[in-house]
C-alpha cells in the first residue's frame, strides 16, 4: 500500500491531468488514506508538509505572501487562500533563516499569523471552513497545485533567507503613517464620496499635489546620501473584470509619480518600479481612483440614452479607459507644478540646476531597474472601440481619439516561462 507521500503525490498528479474520472480516484485513496490507524492525520501532514516546502520554494522565485494569497483567492476561491494564509504561518514559524520585517508586516496584514503546528493546519483550516473531509482534501491538493505551478516572477526585495549581497539592496518602504499621506488620504475619501465630478477632479488634483512635493523633498534629502539603493516595487492587482483599462489606470498614476509600471496579465497583476514615497503615493491613488471611476461609470451608465444598442461591457472598457488616459493627464499636470514651485523663486535657474539633476538621477535608476528585471518589456495596444463610452469617460469632445497608447507587459518567450 503506497505511504501518504505517495498518496499525495499520486493525486497531485492526476489533478494536473485531463483524467477526471481517474482524478476522483485517487482523491478516494487519498481519503483511503494507507490503511493505517492514523491514516487520516499522516495524509494530512504530508499534504501541509509539501504545501509548506512549495511556499518555500516560491520566495526565491520573486514571490511574496501578499502575491500568492492574490492569485490563489483569484485562481480558486477565498476557501482556498484561507487554507494559504494557515500554512504561509505554519511556513514562518518553522523559518530558520532571518526574515525580513516588512515579510512579517505582509502576514500580518493578511491575518496568517497563527500558530497551529503543520499537522494540525489542515484539520483546523476545514474546520473553521465548515468542510467535509472530502472538500477539504479536494481544496488542498487544487492548492498544492496551483502553489507548485506558478512560474518564477520578478524579485523586488531581498526574501527570507537572502542576505543584501545576493540581491541588490533596494530602498525601505515609507512611512505609511505620515500626517502627509493622512491629508492625502483625507482629500482622496472626499473625492470618492462627492457626486460632483468638478469637486473629485480638484480634490485628487491637490492630492497629487501634496504627493508630488513630498516626494520632492524625499528626493532632495535622499540626493545628499550616497546610499547605493536600488529602487524597490509593489505589485498592484488588475483582477477582472476590465483588467486591461485597471492596468492603464495603474500605468497612468505611475508614470505621474516618477515610476514605471509593467502589466502581467495572465497573473491579475502590474509592477509598479520606484522610489519609496512614489510608490506609496502610487498605491494610495490607485486605490483611490478605481473607486472614483467605478462610481463615475456607474452614474455614466444611468445616464445612457435609451436603446442606444452599445453592449454594457464594450461602453465600460472605453469608459475606464479614457478615465485613465484624463486623470494620467491631469496628475502629470500637478507634478509638473509642483516641481516647478519648489524651485527656488529667487533665484530659478540655482533651484532647478540643485533639483533637476536628483529627479533624473532617479528616474534613470528606475528605468535601470526596469530592464533588469523586465527585459523582454512589450507595449500592447488598447482599443477603445465606444465612442459613447469615451467621450462620457473624458467628459470631452475629442470622439476621434479611439486607439490609445497602453501597457507594457513581459514578452513571451517561447519554451521558457514568462519573465516577469
Amino acid at each position: 500500500m503506497p505511504d501518504a507521500d505517495e498518496l499525495v503525490a499520486n493525486a497531485l498528479a492526476a489533478v494536473r491531468g485531463t483524467d477526471v474520472r481517474q482524478a476522483e480516484r485517487q482523491l478516494d485513496r487519498l481519503m483511503v488514506g494507507s490503511g493505517a490507524a492514523d491514516a487520516g492525520t499522516a495524509v494530512d501532514a504530508a499534504l501541509v508538509r509539501r504545501l509548506v516546502r512549495g511556499l518555500a520554494g516560491l520566495w526565491p522565485r520573486g514571490w511574496q505572501p501578499v502575491d500568492v494569497h492574490r492569485i490563489t483567492g483569484r485562481r480558486l476561491d477565498a476557501r482556498a487562500a484561507g487554507l494559504v494564509r494557515d500554512a504561509m504561518a505554519a511556513q514562518r514559524r518553522d523559518q530558520a533563516d532571518p526574515v525580513p520585517q516588512w515579510w512579517d508586516e505582509q502576514l500580518r496584514e493578511l491575518g496568517a499569523t497563527a500558530v497551529t503546528d503543520q499537522p494540525g493546519v489542515l484539520a483546523g483550516w476545514s474546520r473553521r471552513e465548515g468542510l467535509d473531509r472530502t472538500d477539504a482534501l479536494r481544496v488542498a491538493v487544487d492548492v498544492l497545485a496551483l502553489v507548485e505551478s506558478l512560474p518564477p516572477i520578478a524579485v523586488l526585495r531581498p526574501p527570507p533567507g537572502v542576505t543584501g549581497a545576493a540581491l541588490p539592496r533596494t530602498a525601505g518602504a515609507a512611512r505609511t503613517g505620515s500626517p502627509m499621506l493622512d491629508r492625502v488620504r483625507a482629500l482622496l475619501a472626499k473625492a470618492e464620496s462627492t457626486t460632483f465630478p468638478a469637486e473629485a477632479e480638484a480634490l485628487t488634483g491637490k492630492a497629487q499635489e501634496l504627493i508630488a512635493r513630498h516626494s520632492i523633498d524625499e528626493a532632495l534629502l535622499a540626493g545628499g546620501a550616497e546610499r547605493g539603493d536600488a529602487p524597490g516595487g509593489v505589485r498592484l492587482s488588475t483582477d477582472s473584470p476590465y483588467a486591461g483599462a485597471k492596468a492603464l489606470l495603474v500605468q497612468e498614476v505611475a508614470a505621474a509619480n516618477r515610476c514605471e509600471a509593467v502589466w502581467s496579465d495572465d497573473l491579475g497583476f502590474s509592477t509598479v518600479l520606484g522610489w519609496p514615497a512614489d510608490l506609496v503615493a502610487v498605491e494610495v491613488l490607485y486605490t483611490s481612483l478605481l473607486v472614483q471611476a467605478t462610481a463615475a461609470m456607474l452614474r455614466g451608465r444611468a445616464e445612457r440614452r435609451p436603446g442606444s444598442g452599445r453592449r454594457t461591457k464594450v461602453w465600460d472598457e472605453s469608459f475606464l479607459n479614457a478615465f485613465a488616459l484624463r486623470i494620467g493627464e491631469r496628475l502629470r499636470a500637478a507634478t509638473e507644478a509642483a516641481t516647478d514651485a519648489a524651485t527656488d523663486p529667487a533665484d530659478r535657474v540655482a533651484g532647478a540646476d540643485r533639483l533637476l539633476p536628483v529627479l533624473a538621477a532617479r528616474g534613470a535608476a528606475v528605468r535601470e531597474r526596469l530592464e533588469t528585471l523586465f527585459p523582454g518589456v512589450t507595449r500592447h495596444r488598447l482599443s477603445v472601440r465606444d465612442a459613447e463610452g469615451w467621450s462620457s469617460g473624458t467628459s470631452a469632445a475629442d470622439r476621434a481619439a479611439l486607439d490609445v497608447g497602453g501597457v507594457r507587459r513581459p514578452r513571451q518567450v517561447p519554451g521558457r516561462p514568462d519573465a516577469r
